[in-house]
């Protein structure tokens, strides 16, 4: 009979998934930042860097807070919602469609995120872990605005010049 899995178990996988995703994000921004011809969506990835190794930082403190060395489990939802802004970068390459669909793509990753650190807030609650709780909230709240952003830059700007 397989081992019965608690919450505590689901709940140290997903961190796992979260930091391993988070690490690859890590990679790929630069990359985008670098492909995208708007100065305000490059800044936006240059932004969100810096906010992404924050939220590395706060994943080892959540690994701390559970004794656990941090360690990341093989994410496949990141690595092909990367490898569909892998391909935009090339499709696209030199195209007027290019940013609005790095945009789209960028988005994708932050509505992964978001789903993944409103889990992990709620069940850290239920599991009576305040301050890994407190840890992911501030996470999701950086998330959500990043999502605001790329949602107004995307109306005002980049899905006119692609049109």
């Amino acid at each position: 009979m397989a081992e019965d899995k608690t919450l505590d178990d689901l709940f140290l996988d997903t961190v796992k998934d979260i930091y391993f995703a988070e690490r690859q994000i890590l990679k790929a921004l630069p990359k985008m930042a670098k492909a995208a011809h708007s100065p305000e969506l490059q800044a936006g990835f240059e932004q969100h860097f810096a906010e992404t190794e924050g939220h590395v930082e706060r994943l080892e403190q959540v690994f701390a807070l559970l004794g656990k060395t941090p360690r990341g489990k093989t994410c496949d939802a990141i690595l092909g919602i990367l490898e569909e802004g892998k391909s935009i970068m090339e499709d696209f390459k030199g195209a007027s469609a290019l940013d609005a669909g790095l945009a789209a793509a960028a988005q994708a990753v932050e509505h992964y995120e978001i789903a993944r650190y409103g889990t992990l807030k709620s069940w850290a609650e239920k599991l009576g872990m305040t301050e890994a709780a407190a840890l992911f909230e501030a996470t999701l709240r950086e998330e959500v605005a990043t999502d605001a952003k790329l949602s107004k830059l995307a109306k005002t700007n980049l899905n006119a010049m692609a049109a």
